[in-house]
């Protein structure tokens, strides 16, 4: 087993999958009190921080870069002109289906693996501390921070739509 994949591919495609569920949550909601879902896409925590549509747009393209760049492999391109609930959960879809592509066997030798990064000229980092220290603090501040809009918006969620995927065994007593 990979860390490297259960980490990227794994728990990001997992949290992915919340996300969906969050939006499909916050669409009922918004059904529910009678005004238009895609309400939702433009709202923001502040002023100055991105509104859910570009924080799911990012956790989207967080994951598939963490998966792709310790992978070693291309990253297939996204043109970010999503305009409607249904238009990001499509976005969601398509990422997991190509999360599935990038298998434990992609990932052989990811620990030492150097990735570089486009905004940063000049500077690489091994996959391991790539995956640690930035990839997947920014994955999950955007997941968070769409988790938070739609939750101060009143869509009814809670830690267990957080933490959905716990792998759990039976034990005997």
């Amino acid at each position: 087993m990979s860390l490297i994949h259960e980490i990227t591919v794994r728990q990001m495609s997992s949290m992915l999958r919340n996300l969906d569920r969050w939006i499909e949550a916050g669409i009922e909601h918004a059904e529910h009190k009678g005004f238009d879902p895609d309400t939702f896409m433009e709202m923001r925590l502040a002023p100055d921080m991105f509104p859910l549509r570009r924080q799911v747009q990012s956790a989207c393209e967080a994951a598939k870069f963490a998966a792709t760049r310790t992978a070693g492999i291309e990253a297939p391109k996204h043109e970010d002109d999503e305009k409607t609930l249904a238009d990001l959960r499509a976005r969601i879809t398509e990422t997991l289906a190509f999360m599935e592509t990038v298998t434990a066997e992609k990932m052989e030798g990811a620990d030492e693996r150097e990735v570089r990064l486009g905004f940063l000229p000049g500077k690489a980092a091994k996959a391991q501390h790539y995956v640690v220290d930035f990839a997947v603090p920014n994955f999950y501040f955007h997941v968070v921070t769409a988790y938070d809009i739609l939750r101060s918006s009143g869509v009814t969620l809670g830690k267990r739509d957080y933490i959905r995927d716990f792998r759990l065994y039976d034990v005997e007593d």
